[in-house]
């Protein structure tokens, strides 16, 4: 039995002490009806909470109305969302758990059909009128796939919304907030250059393609101070972004830079992994070592690693100074005891639910393949 000394230390970030090193990534699971968290959600992070999780990171929380093609995705942009979440924070927070809220703009990948994105009465808004290729709408009835978007008239307005968000955040009690710069969102639209094709201060050069991003941080932090992180996956292709290699180094390592001089809470870097590199037939991700080419550049944040990561290797990873913790995910959905089965040698083998990893039409009782999996025995 591993001993894994490195992974179950404590560790510092930003303002707040979390227990171990194994934190739960980000994952959406569309129980949030008509975008309200709900209290099975609590129950949810609850259950993984007692289950060992160092930091719990919430499924992404839109920071305004979109037609995201998740049709319960939760929001955190008005006060009945605000409250909801707050509940569940209490609950995580009384069971000893640590979360933070993720932030969420999905940008040109919006589609003007789906319900909410016609409550929010705007046009899908991207970076530049460069539609992004591939992709389904589930819940839109006949969709072919995403639209050309209109180019944001004023970035300001939505950099604005993030802040809001992040006020609401607070206002729910939340230990901090992440900020959802991977997976070929608006973050990474504004920065990746064949989605953005702007010739005003927030498009063209490396520093103006960067600028959106690190205008929401900047606003991020004046809420929340030294709580604040970032999530990038410089080397991803998901929802059809990617530049050349040198140019996807040229632009992460300025980006990462500059945003490691706000004193952020911990970056984490996801690696490449080829089954989310899908467009049809196409891949688009470039292929490359995102702790070698990029961890040098992160001289305050904490580094944490995510995709693919086993807790043998990410022991093995801390022990080496290379990170300082790892974030986990499908296998936190599966095992809502993941860290404690790890720590006592228990194996993971819950078989995962695929079909039901989100609610389907005509599926009532949200909580299959979301809060029945077994703990083990301990």
């Amino acid at each position: 039995m591993t001993s894994y000394s490195s992974l179950f230390q404590p560790i510092q970030l930003g303002d707040i002490t979390v227990q171990n090193r194994i934190g739960m990534s980000a994952l959406t699971r569309n129980r949030a009806p008509n975008t309200v968290p709900s209290d099975l959600m609590a129950e949810y992070y609850v259950q993984r909470t007692l289950g060992g999780a160092g930091l719990i990171v919430t499924e992404g929380a839109l920071v305004t109305r979109q037609g995201t093609e998740w049709s319960h995705a939760p929001g955190i942009w008005n006060s009945e969302q605000t409250e909801a979440w707050k509940k569940i924070v209490d609950a995580v927070h009384s069971n000893g758990g640590r979360i933070y809220a993720q932030l969420w703009h999905v940008g040109r990948l919006s589609h003007p059909d789906a319900s909410e994105q016609k409550l929010a009465g705007t046009p899908v808004y991207g970076p530049s009128a460069i539609s992004a290729r591939g992709g389904k709408f589930r819940n839109v009835p006949g969709s072919s796939g995403y639209v050309t978007p209109t180019a944001v008239p004023d970035p300001q307005v939505i950099v604005d919304q993030f802040k809001q968000a992040a006020i609401n955040a607070k206002l729910a009690g939340f230990d901090g907030v992440e900020l959802h710069g991977a997976n070929g969102y608006l973050i990474t639209q504004f920065l990746d250059s064949t989605a953005n094709n702007r010739t005003d201060k927030w498009g063209g050069s490396i520093e103006n393609r960067s600028r959106f991003g690190l205008e929401v941080l900047k606003a991020l932090v004046d809420v929340f101070g030294r709580n604040v992180a970032l999530k990038l996956s410089p080397s991803g292709g998901y929802n059809d972004v990617g530049m050349p290699l040198q140019e996807t180094l040229d632009t992460y390592r300025y980006f990462i830079t500059e945003a490691d001089k706000l004193n952020l809470s911990y970056i984490t870097l996801v690696r490449y992994v080829p089954h989310t590199d899908h467009h049809g037939e196409r891949k688009r991700g470039i292929p490359h070592d995102v702790l070698e080419s990029y961890r040098t550049y992160i001289k305050n944040a904490k580094i944490f690693l995510n995709a693919t990561v086993t807790a043998e290797e990410a022991d093995a990873l801390i022990a080496a100074g290379k990170i300082d913790g790892a974030f986990i995910g499908f296998n936190w959905i599966t095992h809502p005891d993941l860290a404690k089965r790890v720590l006592h040698g228990k194996v993971l083998d819950n078989i995962p639910d695929i079909p039901h990893l989100q609610p389907g039409k005509g599926d009532g009782n949200w909580t299959v393949g979301y809060t029945d999996y077994p703990v083990a025995v301990y």
